[in-house]
Parts: structure tokens; C-alpha cells; sequence
């Protein structure tokens, strides 16, 4: 689904320009003064890192959610199981303790808030979930996963998962990794790992209330069932008025069961279950006035009365482990996912300065029929290789997916065009004339080969190596007209990388990798992009890693260069024809830090600067070379402040910077860079229960977190939220 964003609703008590000025104040002085008091009371500092014990299933090393976990074992960089020190590729594991200690209630937020350089270009046609990194942007370049399983992508829109409630921890590979998932992974993956069950008894709960009606109610329970059996259930519902009027409100649940199966001591099998049911606001952008947003229509929402948004996925996987010896591990992972996607509203927003009126268009309906069965299979074996040790993993992945996609673009309602008055608006209804009807249905197959290996030729020196083949087949027919198409594709990924240790706690490293794009999304590729090679890219990669201080010092710094080819272009002179000639090519320099210091403070911090450009890229006669592309900004920043000042409390600070970016090829319709600061303050209020205060946007910045442009002009911004607050308690028994 082509779009613009989403986010808001009604706001029911919006206080008064000077009030809301004024609060910013108020909130930093009561912190300050709590601050003082527990100082000055000379209390121990006790860190709220930890509430609860999560589980682990098979395989599975829990991460620390202090730290950048650069010696903890991971299965998204690598299929060996490697940690980043051992690995040679940028790779952020963050804790879902840390997302949730940190009141970053989305996958979304806990990415573009804790990894390095990753933003969001969220908006409700692609599922509020897309992100930008290294120079690339959306669901085709940066791919997304769920317990190591690949989403496939329909119509530019992934709807799964949303909630950190039930994620163990998030794995973010930045860089090519079609090498392990395939293509549609030139920019990055995000890889989102479940709770798992356990045979240690785990029960908590979490309630949380804040601004414009927000509630929230979680529950984690776990154990064991016997002495062979553990399980794992997890639920999250959230429900808010919303900050926008009207259709602002959103509502979501998110149900996760697992059951673990230890049949014998090396073999153990998990069935689960994922349900997600989203709600979100139904709102595509804010209208812009000159290229600006005017503070009088912030938050106004210009869609239809009866307008709708629904997602719901729901999602089934049975895992095997099999461990026959220290030296073999073999595993297989069978999955189904289906997904069911209505849009009901208006998308498009322009003011019109001749009329004052805001001009609505895009009266659309679409939904979404999506299911996906897949099995996917390896086994990594310990051994020698002339006289080095060895370790190598092989495997196979093989997918079935099939869409539907039933609209309305062929309608009249398509090209309506209604004007509303900016500030006394009638909503209205969705035209009768605009509804859905079938459209097209596709059926992909997908089969690919991988195989990995790491030669450690000293206690220092080790050579990955690792390559995948892919050959999936699409099969699309027109369900208005009965024509039908066929294509194939094949791709081959490898990637190259040494891996230097010069203490057991450092590491300097080079890659070089390739990955391969989809012209389009790869199950709802149109007709007229059939033809088309898959896009094709390669990076190089150097950075150094490591730990001091004995521990309380963590570090990364990387530089790399991506190329990509074969991007879509139209042809000149003949706009409504396109050919495949354009490059795009980045490269920058990122690095992280965390740093423990004594009194109780911590500092985590990361820094991507880069620059990203169109090499060859034309649109009839004009040319966009060197311009900077859509929706990549070219400085991100996160930086945390940590402070345990007193026994049982903690405070913290985090500020993000998002530089400049571009809603247009030609650079004419920027959105500017924005920083925000978000606050922190937990109290644990008996040693199984915590208290929580969070203030999110704290200065209360006006910043658009996607937009649309036309003819190179800014029309609508999807805009973030206004400072809000939310109160959380935790509790364990």
C-alpha cells in the first residue's frame, strides 16, 4: 500500500499555549528537586536494571539489558552463534528490559532509540513499523524478522510485531545480510526475539495510565508443567484517546503462548503462538502551510468520519533442537503466518492557499489477504579443518505465500477531491462510489540454500565466509481481467570477513558482503515491473570492538561503503515508461559507547554520520545526481543518561537527534532535524515491585516522522507525538 503515516485522536484536555509552555519547567523542577532530596539523604545507589528473571528456551543466552552485550552469543549476524566480538558486522543487541525500563512501549520506539543510526519512517501504509539505515530506507531495504523468521513484505506493509511486552531482546544487523535472509536486506535487519518458556516460575504484571486516556495492562507467566514441560504466556493490551481530533484513538493486543517440550536431555521441541491486533490511529499527515506545519492545525485530523484501520497477524511456529553431541546442533523451525489488513479513509491532505481550504484526496479501501508457510532448516558442526578448528553451518529455507489484494483505484472514488474549512470542518463519509473489489492475487514460492563458515586459523585470527542462494517464483493474476504473469528470480549473496582479536576482550575486523533488493515488494510485484533484475549492492566494512575498565567500558566504531545498482528509473522523455540504470551509494562512520561511572551514572551513546547520495538516477530529462535520498537522514544520535542517585531509585535522560531529510528526489521538500528529550524516574518500591514516571517529548517539539511531497513541494507531515506522560507499576510474585 502506497502511502504517507499515522499516529493520534482527540485530545480531550489540551491545555493552553502559556499552560503548556509553563509545564516543561514545572516537570524539570520536581525532578530536580526529588533528585536533590535522595542525594542529600546520602542513600546507597541501587541500579532498577532488573526486575524480573526472564526465561530461556534452547540455545537461547539471555541478554544483559546494561551494556552493549559484545560477549553475548547471537544467531542474527551469524548462523554459528557468534557474539559481536567474534563476528565481523555491525550488530546492536538490545535488551527488552532495557526497551521497557526505558518506557519504549514499540519495537519501533526501542529500535530508533537504543540502536545506532536506525530511524523510522513509519506511517500507516506500511504498518507504522519501516525504518531507515546506512543510506536505504523502507520494508524493501531493511528487513524485518521474528525469532530469526523472515516477514514477507506485502505491498510495502509489515504489521508484525509491534509490542516489546513479550520480547526477549532485539537484534539489529546494520549493513547487507542477504547472505543470511534473503533479499530485501541491503540496508539492514531488525530481528525480534520472543520470551521463551522456562522451567523457572515467572510471574509479572504491569498497569500503566498517562496523558489522553492511555491505559495499559500486561501479564508474564511461565514455569514449568511437570518436570518435561515449561510454558511461556504473555499479554499486552494498550488503548489511548489519542492526541489528534478526530480518529485519533488507537487500541492494540498482543497475546504470545509457547510450550517447551524437553523430551530428552538433547532433544527439545517449542510450540507457539503469536496473536497481534492493532487498532491505530487513522491519520496520514498534517497539512503544511508555506512548508510548515502552523501550531493551529497540529492537532487537527482531517480524515473521514468512519474511517478504519485494522491489522491482525497471527502467527504459528514449531521449532526443533536436536544437540546429539557437543560438536552438532541441528534445528528446524516450521511456521505459518497470516495477516488480514483493511484501510478505510482518506490519505491525502494539500492546503490550498487560493481557497484557504484543505484539499482531501485518495479516498482508498484496500485490504490485505496474506498467509505464509515456510520451514526452514540447519545444522552447524565443531570440528578440524587441516589441523585449525572449524565451525560450519548449513541449511535450507523454503517459504509459500500467498496475497490477495482487493482495492478500489479503478473507482470513482479514487479521484475525489473534497475541501474542508481548516479549523470548523465537517468530516464527512467515505464515498459510497469508492469501494473495494478485487484486484489481483499472487502465489510466491520461495527456496533457498545458505551455508556458512568460520576457519579460526589462531587464538586471534579467525575467516568467516558465508554465501545463499535464493530462486523464488511469483505467480500474479489480475482478478478483474483474468490475465496472469509468471517470474523467476535468482540471486547469489556471499560475504567475506576477518576477524582480528588482539585481547580475549577487543576485536578489529573487515567484511565485504553483497545483498540483493526487490524492485518492488517481491509478493505484490506489479506487471509493469516484472521484467526488472532484482537490485543488487555490496558493502565493505572495517571496525574494532571491545571492552575495558573491566567491563564498565563497551565500544564500537565502524566505516563502510554501500553501493547499490539497478535502481528504477523512468525513461526519458517518457515519464510513464521506466528502465532500470540508477545507483545509490553511501558510506559513513558509526560508533557506540556505554561507560559505568561511579556515584551511580551510566552514559550510553551512539553516533552514525554518513553520507548517502543518488550516483545515477533520472525522472524523464531531470537528473538527481548527488542528491541525498528520500527519508535518509544523514546524522542520527541517542544518547542516555543514567543516575541510581539514592537506594531503590534511578533517574535517567535520553535525547535523540534526527538530522535533515527529504520527502522528494530533487531535495526540495525537506523536513527538518529535530532533537527530543525523554525523562525517566523509577522507584522500587519493594524488592519484586517498581514504580515509574516517564515524560516522553519533553520540550514538546513539533517533528514529522514521515511525509509526502508533490510536484517538489512538501504537502503533509505525519507528525510525532507532543509531550505526554505515563505512570507504569511493575510488580513480580
Amino acid at each position: 500500500m502506497t502511502s504517507p503515516t499515522s499516529s493520534g485522536a482527540p485530545r480531550p484536555t489540551q491545555l493552553p499555549s502559556s499552560a503548556a509552555s509553563r509545564t516543561g519547567p514545572i516537570l524539570l523542577s520536581l525532578l530536580a528537586s526529588t533528585l536533590l532530596a535522595g542525594a542529600a539523604r546520602g542513600e546507597d545507589a541501587v541500579t532498577l536494571d532488573q526486575l524480573t528473571v526472564e526465561g530461556s528456551g534452547p540455545s537461547l543466552t539471555r541478554a544483559n539489558p546494561v551494556g552493549l552485550n559484545l560477549a553475548t552469543p547471537s544467531r542474527s549476524a551469524s548462523r554459528l552463534g557468534l557474539t559481536p566480538l567474534e563476528t565481523p558486522a555491525s550488530l546492536d543487541i538490545i535488551s527488552g528490559e532495557t526497551a521497557r525500563i526505558r518506557g519504549q512501549n514499540t519495537v519501533v520506539e526501542a529500535v530508533t532509540q537504543n540502536a545506532t543510526g536506525i530511524t523510522t519512517i513509519a506511517s500507516p501504509g506500511n504498518g507504522n513499523g519501516a525504518f531507515s539505515s546506512r543510506g536505504f530506507a523502507g520494508p524493501n531495504s531493511i528487513q524485518q524478522l521474528y525469532d530469526g523468521t523472515r516477514l514477507f513484505v506485502g505491498a510495502g506493509t509489515v504489521t508484525f510485531p509491534f509490542d516489546t511486552w513479550n520480547v526477549e531482546r532485539i537484534e539489529v544487523l546494520r549493513g547487507p545480510a542477504s547472505v543470511l535472509y534473503g533479499d530485501g536486506a541491503i540496508g539492514g535487519v531488525v530481528n525480534v526475539v520472543s520470551k521463551k518458556p522456562s522451567f523457572t516460575p515467572i510471574h509479572a504484571a504491569r498497569v500503566a495510565t498517562g496523558s489522553d486516556g492511555l491505559a495499559r495492562l500486561a501479564l508474564d507467566l511461565g514455569g514449568p508443567i511437570g518436570d518435561t514441560v515449561a510454558y511461556r504466556l504473555n499479554v499486552s493490551g494498550n488503548r489511548d484517546g489519542g492526541w489528534l481530533s478526530p480518529n485519533g484513538d488507537f487500541r492494540n493486543l498482543a497475546v504470545s503462548g509457547a510450550l517447551l517440550f524437553q523430551l530428552t536431555p538433547d532433544l527439545a521441541v517449542t510450540l507457539s503462538h503469536d496473536l497481534g491486533y492493532q487498532e491505530p490511529a487513522r491519520y496520514w499527515g498534517t497539512p503544511l502551510v508555506d512548508g510548515k506545519i502552523v501550531q493551529a492545525l497540529r492537532f487537527n485530523n482531517y480524515n473521514v468520519n468512519g474511517a478504519k484501520i485494522t491489522w491482525a497477524d497471527n502467527w504459528t511456529q514449531l521449532k526443533t533442537e536436536w544437540t546429539p553431541s557437543a560438536d552438532i546442533t541441528i534445528r528446524n523451525t516450521a511456521y505459518r503466518l497470516q495477516s488480514r489488513r483493511h484501510w478505510l479513509d482518506v490519505e491525502q491532505y494539500r492546503f490550498n492557499r487560493a481557497t484557504g481550504l484543505i484539499d482531501r484526496s485518495s479516498y482508498t479501501e484496500i485490504y490485505h489477504q496474506q498467509e505464509q508457510v515456510g520451514n526452514r532448516f540447519d545444522a552447524a558442526f565443531k570440528g578440524n579443518v587441516f589441523g585449525f578448528r572449524n565451525e560450519f553451518a548449513v541449511g535450507f529455507d523454503v517459504n509459500h505465500v500467498d496475497f490477495r489484494h482487493t482495492n478500489n483505484f479503478s473507482s470513482a472514488g479514487g479521484s475525489l477531491v473534497t475541501s474542508v474549512d481548516p479549523f470548523n470542518y465537517d468530516p464527512g463519509q467515505f464515498s459510497a462510489n469508492g469501494r473495494a473489489s478485487p484486484a489481483y492475487a499472487t502465489s510466491t514460492n520461495q527456496a533457498s540454500v545458505f551455508a556458512e563458515n568460520r576457519l579460526i586459523l589462531s587464538d586471534q585470527l579467525s575467516f568467516l565466509t558465508g554465501v545463499r542462494f535464493d530462486a523464488p517464483t511469483l505467480h500474479r493474476r489480475n482478478l478483474q481481467t483474468g490475465a496472469t504473469f509468471e517470474r523467476s528470480f535468482e540471486a547469489l549473496s556471499y560475504r567475506f570477513g576477518l576477524v582480528y582479536n588482539p585481547t580475549p576482550d577487543s576485536a578489529l575486523y573487515v567484511q565485504y558482503a553483497t545483498a540483493t533488493d526487490p524492485v518492488g515488494s517481491l509478493i505484490s510485484l506489479s506487471q509493469s515491473l516484472a521484467n526488472f533484475a532484482l537490485a543488487t549492492g555490496e558493502q565493505i566494512e572495517v571496525g574494532a570492538k571491545g571492552l575495558a575498565l573491566n567491563g564498565a567500558l563497551e565500544w564500537t566504531l565502524a566505516g563502510y561503503r554501500i553501493v547499490k545498482d539497478n535502481l528504477i528509473s523512468a525513461v526519458p522523455g517518457q515519464p510513464m515508461l521506466s528502465t532500470q540504470v540508477g545507483q545509490q551509494s553511501s558510506h559513513g562512520v558509526e560508533g557506540a559507547i556505554v561507560l559505568r561511572l561511579s556515584d551511580g551514572w551510566r552514559i550510553d551513546a551512539n553516533l552514525a554520520l554518513l553520507h548517502a547520495q543518488y550516483d545515477e538516477f533520472r525522472e524523464g530529462a531531470v537528473s538527481y545526481a548527488g542528491n541525498q535520498p528520500v527519508d535518509v537522514p544523514q546524522r542520527v544520535a541517542n544518547v542516555w543518561l543514567n543516575w541510581a542517585f539514592a537506594r531503590d531509585w534511578e533517574a535517567r535522560i535520553g535525547i535523540q537527534n534526527i538530522g535533515r531529510v527529504f520527502s522528494d528526489f530533487g531535495n526540495t521538500a525537506p523536513r527538518p532535524e529535530y532533537t527530543l528529550a525523554h525523562l525517566g524516574l523509577d522507584h522500587q518500591v519493594t524488592p519484586a515491585s517498581r514504580l515509574s514516571l516517564r515524560v516522553y517529548n519533553l520540550f514538546d517539539k513539533t517533528y514529522a516522522i514521515s511525509g509526502n511531497a508533490v510536484d517538489g513541494i512538501g504537502t503533509n507531515w505525519i507528525l510525532g507525538r507532543p509531550r505526554s506522560f505515563e505512570v507504569a507499576y511493575s510488580v513480580a510474585w
